[in-house]
């Protein structure tokens, strides 16, 4: 079998580019929104850590949804930003003290618990296996060892999803 990897490794300037300045800019946004249907329905596409997460806008205290993909590390379930500490959903979800709706299937309120810059390597190691969408956005393959996710922790935040139970629904 012939490794795809570098020819994949190479599509990723598509990725960061609609994600330029850590933001999703138009198309980025059409796919979230198509995504985020996927996601919300659980259907075939979706697989069960693939959810729509939502959290109130801290301006404007309207519902804000979007599709994320959860990391699962010893039966814990972790929400992962792969845009770093500005990216919107992290700054909703602290001024929101953590409470937010995960849909798949079903709705969740659960509560998101910010996990401390040193308990982050694993969760981040496990997120890049899982999440290939997430991988050009961070400056670390998922094949290098655990100290080097330590070295870039500070810069995207986890939370640990409190309340959610895929399979079963909510």
């Amino acid at each position: 079998m012939i490794d795809q990897r570098p020819r994949l490794r190479g599509l990723h300037w598509i990725k960061r580019w609609i994600y330029r300045g850590d933001k999703p800019h138009a198309v980025a946004k059409l796919l979230n929104r198509y995504w985020s249907r996927q996601y919300r329905s659980g259907t075939l596409l979706a697989r069960s850590r693939d959810v729509e997460l939502g959290v109130r806008g801290r301006s404007s205290g309207r519902p804000i949804t979007f599709p994320i993909v959860l990391a699962d590390v010893d039966g814990v379930w972790y929400a992962v930003s792969m845009l770093g500490a500005n990216a919107n959903w992290v700054r909703n979800v602290r001024a929101a003290h953590g409470e937010a709706l995960i849909r798949h299937g079903g709705s969740w309120n659960v509560r998101l618990i910010e996990v401390p810059t040193a308990e982050r390597a694993p969760i981040l190691k496990r997120y890049l296996d899982i999440a290939p969408g997430a991988r050009p956005h961070f400056p670390v393959d998922r094949s290098a060892p655990l100290s080097r996710f330590e070295s870039v922790a500070i810069d995207h935040p986890v939370f640990r999803v409190d309340g959610f139970t895929p399979g079963e629904r909510g």
